[in-house]
């Protein structure tokens, strides 16, 4: 091994040390610090956005905030690229990730799951004055889904959720064409200005999907089907079992006092913090 490639194994093993060591320090930062940072999203209503105030709200949010009483701290909010809050290897930025997170087999290898907050049913939505009244009617057609996400993991057919229990996922739709968007509500945006204007349908929660037609947007879920349903989780830095454990126990604490319950049925009027 010459001296330059000895130099890069030496720095390699440095950062690992540092790596390891800042990662299994979570729980005495955040409680001697009396702060915890949460990676989040700032546009996806009513999971977590903007309100007119220039303010953080949303269920995740209030989760959030709820978790750091428990903790005794106060709650921050940064909001990275969807990429970079489920890709892990945060060196430090953020404490914990509650974005309504789908636990897949790829991010378990990059993240650690504390563990499921509530569940997620995915729906096809299309315009109230579509001609589409079922989901065979979406073969052969433009779907809008938010890129990266298990929307667009599901219309490609690659969809592999890492989590017990879950009947294997069913493929019924083959689009003629995917069209993927940087944020939840761009696909409804598109959708809101005709049937097959830019989009014929769009796949997403049931929860962003009643909350847009809430708002006023033209739009209706084609009844009688999910696309999926799916489990959401708050997630960690991998590697860090002790603080992914701690934040575990709360999780579990809040369901079983009904916080999570009372939480959803706040935000989405049904309580999803059960399967």
């Amino acid at each position: 091994m010459n001296n330059f490639l000895k130099g890069m194994a030496i720095a390699a093993a440095a950062f690992a040390m540092v790596s390891v060591a800042h990662a299994g320090t979570t729980l005495d930062r955040v409680l001697s610090k009396k702060s915890m940072v949460v990676a989040t999203n700032s546009g996806w209503p009513p999971q977590s956005f903007l309100d007119d105030n220039n303010q953080m709200v949303g269920f995740d949010i209030d989760v959030s905030r709820e978790i750091g009483k428990r903790l005794g701290v106060e709650v921050s909010f940064q909001t990275p690229e969807w990429a970079t809050l489920t890709g892990g290897h945060w060196q430090g930025r953020y404490d914990v990730g509650v974005g309504s997170v789908t636990p897949t087999k790829s991010r378990a290898q990059v993240i650690d799951f504390a563990g499921i907050y509530y569940y997620s049913p995915y729906v096809y939505v299309v315009h109230k004055d579509s001609p589409l009244k079922t989901v065979a009617d979406l073969n052969g057609k433009v779907i809008g889904v938010e890129t990266a996400t298990t929307s667009e993991d599901f219309i490609r057919r690659n969809l592999q959720i890492d989590a017990p229990g879950l009947p294997p996922v069913q493929y019924k739709v083959e689009p003629g064409e995917v069209r993927t968007f940087a944020d939840s509500m761009l696909p409804f945006d598109d959708l809101r200005l005709g049937p097959g204007v830019r989009l014929d349908a769009v796949i997403a929660p049931e929860q962003t999907a009643q909350n847009a037609i809430k708002n006023g947007y033209p739009l209706r879920v084609i009844a009688g089907e999910y696309a999926f349903r799916e489990p959401l989780v708050i997630i960690a830095e991998k590697g860090d079992a002790e603080w992914t454990a701690k934040v575990g126990e709360i999780i579990k604490q809040m369901k079983a006092d009904g916080t999570l319950g009372t939480l959803t049925k706040k935000w989405y009027g049904a309580d999803y913090s059960v399967d």
